[in-house]
């Protein structure tokens, strides 16, 4: 491709947020070129593209640079105009679909920090991000008043995506919890979605390896939390 015509994406494997623009991407199906970044040494290019935060995704369209996870998904949806749509065409679903967006954005860091803390502070932020899924089991049968349908006729959109990008590698959570973070029990409604999006065959490309995933942040827990006395 060639830099006048090209579409590349900045990226790294274990980003819950370079996910959703990997997985828009594909869902849109668009010709990208993919450059995994190393966070721990940032290329050139990552940083004269994203020089204000210096964060993964960046997507480089034709040259121009556009960051964060939601603008990039908003930006190819109104570029590459053809279906699949990624948000609604109805102004009132649209606006619905944004709403829960914005409701999930905040439980990436609760649910992180249950990840990087240990005993009552864990369980404190562990216990603010279960409510808060619980709000989202039962305000989402307004989206899914007949459950979750199946992604056989229809390919993920923009909600879809960012939800996944919250709870589907919730296996690993559990890896580090020891216990079950998402259970049918409790939230029935929000495992049977991320079950049918596990299903879908761009979602299953764009999800990191569990092992992999607990492995680096096993590191991470080692780095962040003070050994005991």
């Amino acid at each position: 491709m060639t830099e006048e015509s090209s579409v590349k994406l900045h990226g790294s494997w274990a980003s819950p947020f370079a996910m959703r623009a990997l997985l828009a991407l594909k869902v849109k199906g668009i010709d990208f070129e993919y450059i995994e970044e190393d966070l721990s040494n940032k290329s050139e290019s990552l940083l004269k593209y994203n020089p204000v935060h210096k964060k993964v995704p960046v997507l480089v369209h034709n040259g121009k640079p556009i960051s964060e996870s939601l603008v990039i998904i908003g930006y190819i949806d109104e570029v590459w105009t053809d279906s699949p749509h990624l948000l609604p065409t109805d102004p009132y679903l649209r606006a619905k679909h944004r709403f829960w967006v914005a409701f999930f954005e905040p439980l990436f860091e609760t649910v992180w920090k249950t990840l990087i803390t240990d005993g009552e502070a864990q369980k404190t932020v562990l216990e603010e991000s279960l409510e808060k899924l619980d709000v989202a089991e039962q305000g989402l049968k307004e989206i899914f008043p007949n459950g979750v349908p199946p992604f056989e006729k229809k390919k993920p959109g923009y909600l879809d995506i960012v939800f996944y990008s919250l709870c589907g590698t919730h296996e690993a959570v559990d890896e580090i919890l020891g216990k079950k973070f998402l259970t049918v029990e409790r939230y029935p409604l929000l495992v049977s979605w991320v079950n049918a999006l596990k299903q879908v065959p761009e979602v299953i490309e764009v999800t990191p390896p569990i092992p992999k995933l607990v492995g680096l942040i096993h590191f991470i827990r080692q780095r962040s939390i003070p050994p005991k006395a």
